[in-house]
């Protein structure tokens, strides 16, 4: 498929703004826990590595929806194709995606999650995509704001290829 990747957000400034991230998470839940719903497949690399970066107590757990059937273009519902494992009632909860760019996947997930009652719920994403958003959605804590590229690399794929990269690229033919 790809003839080059070009990198587009190092292994360096993930790892830094991974750091800053969690740094922040620590002080805005200080004295208390957190529960990471990590989204599969895509945010593993980022779950793991902010988890690990987190000073506080936290607990992860594990998601897969889909909001895009067979096809390539979201049909605006999601399909829990991987349920969660554990309960969030009261739990301070927060979502980790790898990229947000319609916002409608996030947009169905969300109300699904509160009525599991968390005594709280955010949203993180490595990635965020404005110039494609089609809902609005609340994100919490981002790290890089990108252009509308396809990119791979640090759990992002193509068709299941790419994941491995160390950093962030842009996938050029």
């Amino acid at each position: 498929m790809a003839s080059h990747i070009e990198e587009m957000i190092s292994e360096e400034q993930i790892d830094k703004r991974v750091r800053e991230i969690a740094k922040q998470i620590s002080e805005d839940y200080k004295g208390k826990s957190v529960r990471l719903i990590c989204i599969l497949k895509g945010s593993v690399f980022y779950t793991c590595e902010l988890a690990k970066r987190i000073s506080i107590p936290v607990t992860l757990d594990f998601m897969s929806v889909s909001s895009y059937g067979s096809g390539t273009v979201s049909t605006g519902d999601i399909k829990i194709k991987k349920d969660l494992d554990h309960d969030i009632e009261g739990l301070n909860v927060i979502v980790v995606e790898d990229i947000i760019d319609s916002g409608n996947t996030l947009n169905k997930l969300i109300p699904l999650l509160k009525e599991r009652k968390p005594a709280s719920i955010a949203v993180t994403t490595l990635l965020d995509k404005p110039s494609r958003r089609e809902v609005d959605v609340h994100v919490d804590y981002t790290g890089f704001e990108i252009e509308d590229k396809f990119v791979v690399g640090y759990g992002l794929d193509y068709d299941q290829k790419y994941r491995d990269l160390p950093f962030v690229g842009v996938v050029e033919e």
